[in-house]
């Protein structure tokens, strides 16, 4: 069985980004998917700095979250856009989560050989769509494959309802982004 995280790169309380991601888990699970779905407020870290890094090591968090990466085999992830680029939540636990704490560890091992689909949502015209795109480089620049299909919701304040999009083949289309990256990681597997 396939292992996939999901969480969302926004901590605000009712969060779109995390009802969006939400969504796509159950697709996931619904196919047959082991799903972890977490909320990065519950792993509060300092901003990274390597100086704090050289002196303290890896906040406990940071490792709590590297060590879900590393034991998962595909990623959901949602971000809001702040000012046309991912959040700075999502870097942050990224930052950590890519050091490594031994000598012998690969570098970017908790990202390495890991897929991943990427989707947003935003009150805006756009969806968070610009933020995408920024989110889609950095994760391809420290290994992660990312899937083609993405999605941005737009209009989000009118666009959820009770955890659901109002759109209802928007909505599926969200759940079928959970079950495809579920389906292709277990044709890798059984490949």
């Amino acid at each position: 069985m396939c292992k996939i995280l999901a969480f969302s790169g926004s901590a605000r309380k009712g969060s779109f980004n995390q009802q969006l991601v939400s969504i796509a888990a159950r697709g996931a699970e619904a196919a047959g998917a082991e799903v972890t779905l977490i909320n990065l407020v519950d792993f509060p870290m300092p901003i990274f700095n390597q100086d704090l890094e050289s002196e303290q090591g890896m906040p406990e968090n940071g490792q709590r979250l590297k060590t879900l990466l590393t034991e998962h085999d595909g990623l959901l992830i949602a971000s809001p856009e702040h000012n046309s680029s991912y959040s700075s939540l999502l870097k942050n636990a990224i930052d950590w989560a890519s050091r490594a704490t031994s000598a012998d560890e690969v570098p970017l091992s908790a990202f390495q050989g890991k897929y991943a689909t990427i989707m947003a949502a935003s009150p805006g015209g756009l969806g968070g769509l610009r933020g995408l795109v920024t989110l889609r480089m950095l994760l391809a620049n420290i290994g992660v494959t990312v899937l083609p299909k993405q999605i941005a919701i737009s209009q989000a304040f009118s666009a959820f309802e009770q955890g659901k999009l109002v759109d209802e083949t928007k909505h599926n289309e969200v759940r079928a982004m959970g079950e495809n990256l579920r389906n292709l990681l277990q044709k890798l597997k059984e490949s």
